[in-house]
């Protein structure tokens, strides 16, 4: 397995291209990346391919719609998260893979989410990176960011968080009208009876310095089998690829590899 460089394939749902890697053997783990990210910069560059790779998992990763080497409508009706959810579960289709591990970060949480609540029957367990009861109560007003993308220049930026994002989708030469796309329609929020539905075992890991997730540990009561981790001295985009997040994964897995 090329633990550094993963070979992207592609597969057609919903009527767009999706690029994915495929990499390793061993219990499967399929991890979504979040918003303005890609499967490379969320989950390669991290260290988490090797990180898994390494003690024995099979690692799919798949670049999101709107994101990386797939498809970019600039609509926003496609980008609800349960649409972004029925691409992941299609990628497991697609590979036969009946059951796997289900990671996601920030965004790619609420699409984990949403994929254990439309196919339980595909989700050995989930890990929310990054994402907290905000996922049902909302991670405040992102419609700047939306702006940002859709100015004419980062000169024309004054919003803190937007000219971040900003910035980002341009050295990662992103498409930032579909991004500005997905930031509108990808942030529908769960209600708290509704993710109280996921029976799954659950993992969730947020920074203690992320002021965007919401508290791990309302999230966890709200949900059946859920345990709360602090990611120590972390925010949002620090927290990915923390070693302490890193240990405790895979010792949850370990613990539900023969669920």
């Amino acid at each position: 397995m090329n633990l550094n460089l993963p070979s992207f394939s592609s597969f057609t749902h919903d009527g767009l291209d999706l690029a994915y890697f495929d990499e390793g053997e061993g219990t499967p783990v399929l991890l979504i990346h979040g918003f303005a990210s890609t499967a490379s910069v969320n989950w390669v560059h991290p260290g988490w391919l090797k990180t898994l790779g390494e003690a024995g998992y099979r690692v799919i990763a798949l670049d999101n719609r709107g994101h990386g080497q797939s498809d970019k409508p600039h609509d926003g009706e496609y980008y609800y998260p349960e649409l972004m959810a029925g691409d992941a579960a299609a990628l497991l289709d697609h590979l036969g893979i009946e059951r796997a591990h289900v990671m996601g970060y920030s965004m790619g949480a609420r699409v984990s989410a949403n994929l254990a609540l439309a196919h339980p029957e595909k989700v050995r367990t989930l890990v929310f990176g990054g994402l907290g009861i905000g996922i049902c109560d909302g991670v405040g007003d992102w419609d700047p960011i939306a702006e940002a993308l859709r100015a004419p220049s980062l000169d024309d930026v004054t919003d803190e968080k937007g000219r971040m994002f900003r910035a980002f989708a341009e050295q990662t030469k992103s498409d930032r009208i579909a991004l500005a796309a997905c930031i509108e329609t990808s942030r529908q929020n769960i209600p708290r009876a509704e993710i109280g539905r996921i029976a799954a075992p659950t993992l969730i890991a947020v920074g203690t310095k992320d002021d965007l997730a919401g508290s791990p540990q309302t999230l966890a009561a709200q949900m059946q089998n859920a345990i709360a981790l602090d990611i120590p001295n972390r925010d949002h985009m620090l927290a990915v690829g923390d070693k302490v997040f890193k240990s405790a994964v895979l010792e949850f897995f370990a613990r539900h590899d023969d669920d």
